[in-house]
């Protein structure tokens, strides 16, 4: 439905309110920066709306910068391959399907910031994936007696002749936008952006699913199949419709990774409840992690039970302390901080050694270079890397290191404060247990309106739209909220809707917990016998990375209406895209000094 609506609409930029969607066309900017050191344009805080042109605002180099631009491009390369292979009949390659989600992962924003890690380990790989899938291929054809496709180009046939980084650099330099834009031409480039980054977003969810066991043949094969549209360089990764035909597929396939995510959770935590979580720290020693991987929590927690350290959330870990399997850990005490923009200032800090298990990591403060490890894809020069083997993680060296740091000590480090709590856990199922009395209370008007407030967080002072937008809906209200987006207003007290019982603000976890939301709005639909857009429900996305292109995705792909969008609309996205998205589904941005501007469109129905 949506997708086709999308597929044939050719309409003027415009927007029913009036206001004109801000497109930030990047290609007239690139021409601008002719000799610029990099061009990233990825994540929603890139230099002046436009792209990043000397170093990342994340603080990416241009060597990082062109190192990830040369290992999506052999990605591409790679799953030229692995397309090709699967037709031929080749057996699945489990090795190079988890590699392909891992390695795109490193590239998303805030990730990996280590060049070595780039030159020596993912480009590499990428290369000898690739070559392997490739002779797999051809002999399977040669098997079958038939002659094996041959495409040759610098993508499909990148040939690795050094693994000298400036050679490398200068290799990833020649295959970044900067290279293609001129090309392609704005439109078409940005399209072939929107697709590049959702699937960065869709490898991270991937990538946390696998890690708990859930994997899925069809996802890798949507994944490899449109890296390889883009890879091939043909008539097809040209053309505006079929781009914008496999960016709704991207989304579609998001939408099956968030349900194997969540459904990999659930099986080995248990479903999330409401649950206090106490954010004043306790006396005693302790470590800090931070990500989003509930599988490396879980190893941690049992590797610290007994040890007489407390383990403390951070950010988008906030949500284990709902899953039954986890909170029954009782060292693991309460959350710590805020949003992943506040690190620099809240890690150095935490008296206990930081545990980064997934983005979002910035440049660490000498203060604490040395108490801060990575693990997974995310990686820092000079920072210590705990990697994985067999499924297994040892946590010793930071358990060590915490026994010898101070802890929080009463009087020294620790406010004499009252303690403070938020509640988290409702996930889908605690939501729809008390589904019955949701819809009576819509029934009745005690409930006239769901607003879904939730997201990335991010620097910029035009983010206190959420929290403006949050604190100004009516108390007759529900919102629902997720990512680190909510840490704007999630340690506000907003009671309960009157006559009802029901809390106003539902934590329903991190930012891949949107299909949570997806399924509490399907499932309302359906008990009024009607569709997500007829529902008296609204939603203001706040986005920053690439796991939030792959959501919003998602949400384009089931045809939902009407989503604001912001602080700030995506580089990557031309006119004619923005044309579409805002005539025949709405997305508008954000109209971040005007609140009270999209409250009345969102309570008028609009």
């Amino acid at each position: 439905m949506a997708f086709r609506s999308l597929m044939l609409a050719r309409q003027p930029l415009a927007l029913a309110a009036g206001r004109t969607l801000a497109v930030r066309p990047f290609a007239a900017a690139a021409r601008a920066q002719a000799t610029a050191d990099m061009f990233c344009m990825q994540c929603e805080q890139t230099d002046k709306g436009k792209g990043c042109t000397v170093v990342g605002v994340c603080g990416k180099t241009p060597e990082v910068a062109a190192l990830q631009d040369l290992l999506v491009d052999n990605l591409k390369g790679l799953s030229f391959w692995a397309t090709k292979a699967r037709q031929a009949g080749v057996p699945e390659n489990a090795e190079a399907n988890k590699f392909t989600i891992d390695a795109l992962f490193s590239t998303l924003t805030n990730v990996n910031f280590d060049a070595d890690r780039f030159s020596n380990e993912f480009i590499p790989q990428a290369v000898k994936h690739r070559d392997n899938l490739r002779e797999k291929y051809v002999a399977a054809c040669k098997a079958a007696g038939k002659k094996p496709e041959e495409l040759v180009n610098e993508t499909t046939q990148f040939k690795l002749d050094s693994n000298d980084k400036n050679w490398l650099v200068e290799q990833g330099q020649a295959r970044g936008v900067l290279a293609r834009r001129d090309v392609e031409g704005e439109e078409i480039a940005g399209l072939q952006e929107l697709i590049t980054y959702g699937l960065k977003g869709v490898a991270a969810y991937a990538s946390h699913a696998a890690a708990l066991g859930k994997e899925s043949t069809n996802v890798y094969s949507n994944v490899h199949a449109a890296l390889a549209l883009l890879g091939e360089h043909g008539k097809d990764s040209k053309n505006f419709d079929t781009l914008l035909g496999t960016a709704l597929k991207v989304g579609a396939t998001n939408l099956e990774v968030l349900a194997m995510l969540d459904a990999g959770h659930g099986a080995k935590f248990g479903d999330p409840t409401p649950t206090k979580v106490l954010t004043t720290p306790v006396p005693g020693k302790c470590i800090l992690i931070s990500g989003h991987d509930m599988h490396d929590l879980h190893q941690l927690l049992q590797q610290t039970e007994g040890t007489g350290i407390n383990v403390y959330t951070h950010g988008e870990m906030l949500p284990a302390h709902g899953y039954p399997t986890l909170k029954k850990f009782k060292h693991l005490v309460g959350n710590y901080g805020g949003a992943w923009q506040l690190q620099k200032f809240e890690f150095a800090k935490f008296p206990g050694p930081i545990v980064m298990t997934t983005n979002c990591i910035v440049e660490p403060r000498k203060s604490y270079k040395d108490n801060i490890y990575t693990l997974n894809a995310v990686g820092w020069p000079g920072v210590a890397h705990i990697p994985e083997t067999a499924g297994k993680r040892d946590f010793s060296k930071v358990i060590a290191q915490a026994k010898t740091m101070e802890g929080f000590v009463p009087g020294k480090n620790m406010k004499e404060t009252e303690p403070h709590t938020v509640t988290v856990g409702f996930g889908h199922k605690a939501v729809l247990g008390v589904a019955d009395k949701v819809i009576e209370a819509v029934k009745k008007g005690d409930i006239t309106r769901f607003f879904v407030i939730g997201g990335c967080d991010g620097s910029e002072g035009e983010r206190n739209y959420y929290k403006e937008l949050a604190t100004s809906t009516p108390d007759s209200s529900v919102i629902l909220t997720l990512g680190c987006g909510k840490y704007r207003f999630n340690k506000l007290d907003f009671g309960t809707v009157p006559n009802t019982g029901l809390p106003r603000v539902l934590d329903m976890g991190q930012c891949n917990d949107a299909y949570g939301a997806v399924v509490v709005a399907s499932e309302l639909a359906k008990a009024f016998n009607t569709d997500i857009n007829s529902l008296p429900l609204s939603f203001a996305i706040s986005w920053f990375e690439q796991k939030a292109v792959a959501v919003l995705l998602t949400l384009l792909h089931l045809g939902v209406k009407d989503i604001v969008l912001g602080p700030n609309m995506p580089a990557f996205v031309g006119p004619k895209l923005g044309g579409i998205l805002s005539t025949q589904l709405g997305l508008r941005p954000a109209d971040v000094y005007g609140v009270q501007n999209d409250l009345k469109r969102f309570v008028g129905g609009k």
